[in-house]
């Protein structure tokens, strides 16, 4: 049986990832030529973001038949058959589940629209608090208000995202049971494990005005929002002992998630959370130019790995994922230590306490995608923000340049097969841009060589599967303050690890406190490690691994 603790979580954005009739969309079937590629990389889960019937207004996560498969990805045989073909490579599919809100193109929508006071109660319908006023102030996270006035009820309903992404009423008994119906379907097609998106979000609190900010505090980690995980884990995946299932939890609470992920909550194996990625924001603020905070970003890291473990729940970790910007475009060196800063920022995940998750791309050291020309952008988000940004006062210049940094287009570039026509990607146009630097960055050059980010991350994988340690040990901060360094120590039935890693382009030396010369250098991003006693000389960005066994 697959031990989650010793997994390494694959995301493929299939729409990006490879294309294998040559319409410029990557496919349920590309994914399938590519298996070997990832089994290879050491894998043993692919999370693979939503393939449904779906508009696409918010690619893919506004889904309009959960049972079906949007016919620009392929079949339900596609599916069957990658199912069948990863299965005998070791590798287990894990399915997106997108269970906050539907397309209002869903039939449940469109029966609630048609005035079906059933399925009316399957969404969030409101009156106004006056007329042209909506029922709350409540803003959508893509910008402007929660709520879409619906003429010919004189009421609104709520969408916390796209206005075309309508939200679920989980208080109805009756949605609760067509959500488990549909996890019970692709349960019965081999599926085994769910990514349940923004999950933390389901259940509703008061619908009040918020005076304190945008409204998220009264539908974030809601009244019941644990009572309807620990049903829906009953009645579907936690049947099967082989299941693993992580929620992305927006804005959530550490309290909060040792309830969702703890060992014996019943709830979900792993939580995704994302305090660590707003360490480049202001505030709340996303749209906004700002130097990361390296403390904050170590501290947040810190607390989340001894906070989880002291109470027995499990952390997905990662860096990248569909909404993130490339990590080494933005905590590493893109230009001089592309190379070093890439390898020491994986570094940092995998070797830490939880699942770590690998976003397609990163393996390769994949880069922000360096657009300059909104007609270049397909996201809502950042067309949205782009305008308000300017409504605001910003320049187009400004604006762009918040884009270049922040944009979710970022991670959506297809993926960097070859350095040839379209990265080796499609035989046609592509969806969206390639990056110009897949000349230069791609896997086909990378195979070749013993020194590239994918060498060294098949190693990372490889790691937690050999050292038991890394899988099951206890984590322990180390010189919490410095400013250029980021290191931990995890111990385990005798075993020790040490990860020290420079997040900066400048030499430094650490001081450790303990002999380091007791350590082998199990990995590291240069070739030889400069250690003395109890000090390392680190280069710019340099990583070292450090390991013994008492």
């Amino acid at each position: 049986m697959a031990d989650f603790r010793k997994s390494t979580v694959y995301q493929v954005y299939p729409k990006s990832f490879y294309d294998s009739n040559g319409d410029g969309l990557g496919d349920l079937r590309g994914i399938t030529e590519k298996l070997d590629y990832i089994r290879d990389l050491g894998a043993d889960y692919i999370w693979i973001t939503p393939f449904f019937v779906s508009p696409q207004n918010d690619n893919g996560y506004d889904v309009e038949d959960y049972y079906k498969i949007d016919p620009r990805y392929g079949t339900m045989e596609d599916f069957e058959e990658l199912a069948r073909e990863a299965g005998k490579r070791g590798i287990r599919l894990m399915l997106d589940m997108v269970f906050n809100h539907t397309s209002t193109r869903h039939e449940w929508f469109r029966k609630a629209m048609e005035g079906d006071e059933a399925y009316k109660d399957f969404y969030i319908f409101r009156k106004g608090k006056a007329p042209g006023v909506p029922p709350t102030n409540w803003e959508s996270k893509f910008g402007g208000s929660a709520w879409e006035y619906v003429e010919q009820f004189d009421e609104y309903y709520l969408h916390l995202f796209d206005v075309t992404q309508a939200d679920l009423n989980w208080d109805n008994p009756r949605v609760r049971e067509e959500l488990q119906k549909i996890v019970r379907f692709w349960m019965g097609k081999g599926v085994k494990g769910f990514r349940f998106d923004v999950v933390n979000l389901i259940s509703k609190g008061a619908f009040e005005d918020d005076d304190q900010g945008d409204g998220r505090r009264f539908y974030t980690d809601g009244p019941h929002v644990h009572e309807y995980l620990k049903e829906l884990n009953e009645a579907t995946f936690g049947t099967d002992a082989e299941f693993i299932t992580v929620g992305e939890m927006s804005s959530t609470t550490l309290e909060n998630c040792y309830r969702y992920a703890g060992e014996d909550s019943h709830e979900l194996s792993m939580v995704f959370s994302f305090h660590h990625l707003k360490v480049d924001f202001m505030g709340n603020e996303k749209w906004v130019i700002v130097p990361f905070d390296f403390q904050k970003l170590k501290d947040i890291l810190y607390e989340w790995q001894t906070k989880m473990a002291e109470h027995r729940a499990w952390n997905a970790v990662f860096w990248c994922n569909h909404d993130q910007p490339r990590v080494v475009s933005r905590f590493g060196n893109v230009k001089k230590y592309w190379k070093e800063s890439a390898k020491m920022l994986g570094t940092v995940v995998h070797c830490m306490r939880g699942t770590p998750y690998i976003y397609q791309g990163e393996e390769l050291g994949m880069t922000n995608c360096g657009f300059t020309d909104i007609s270049q952008y397909r996201d809502v988000e950042s067309l949205n923000h782009f305008r308000i940004l300017q409504d605001k006062g910003l320049s187009e210049e400004n604006a762009y340049q918040i884009l270049a940094i922040h944009s979710r287009d970022n991670s959506r570039t297809p993926m960097q097969w070859t350095g040839g026509r379209q990265a080796g990607f499609t035989e046609g146009e592509p969806w969206i841009q390639v990056s110009e630097n897949h000349s230069f960055i791609n896997a086909e050059d990378e195979e070749r060589d013993e020194d590239s980010i994918l060498s060294y991350y098949r190693k990372l994988v490889q790691l937690r599967k050999d050292y038991d340690v890394i899988a099951y040990g206890d984590f322990e901060p180390l010189d919490v303050r410095n400013p250029s360094v980021m290191a931990y120590k995890r111990t385990w039935e005798g075993q020790e690890l040490l990860v020290i890693c420079n997040f900066y382009g400048k030499e430094t030396v650490w001081s450790s406190g303990q002999d380091l010369d007791a350590f082998c250098c199990i990995l590291g991003n240069y070739e030889d490690q400069r250690t003395e006693k109890d000090r390392a000389a680190l280069r710019p960005y340099e990583c070292m691994v450090l390991y013994r066994k008492k």
